[in-house]
């Protein structure tokens, strides 16, 4: 049987950014992992994964909560390292 922690390895994401999924989608981490994993593979997937992030951020910094603000853009910051095309204006 195909266990949480097999999915998360088989995504193309960290913890952290499929934790990051399941926080702006307000789905579980099973929910998150699939659809992080659907989103790396389709064209402008990981840019719609770097904005959803962005987003977050935003709204933490509108909340006030500036640890999860913090802990979004160390996520961000180690995505965009992974995953270059996922900047704005790349070509999928």
């Amino acid at each position: 049987m195909i266990s949480i922690e097999d999915i998360k390895d088989m995504s193309d994401l960290t913890r952290d950014e499929i934790d990051a999924l399941a926080l702006h989608e307000h789905v579980g981490e099973y929910d998150a992992a699939l659809m992080g994993s659907y989103l790396m593979q389709i064209g402008k997937g990981p840019q719609q994964v770097q904005q959803m992030i962005c987003e977050d951020i935003r709204t933490a910094l509108h909340a006030g909560d500036r640890t999860l603000a913090r802990n979004l853009f160390a996520t961000l910051r180690q995505f965009m390292a992974d995953h270059p095309g996922a900047a704005r204006g790349a070509s999928a």
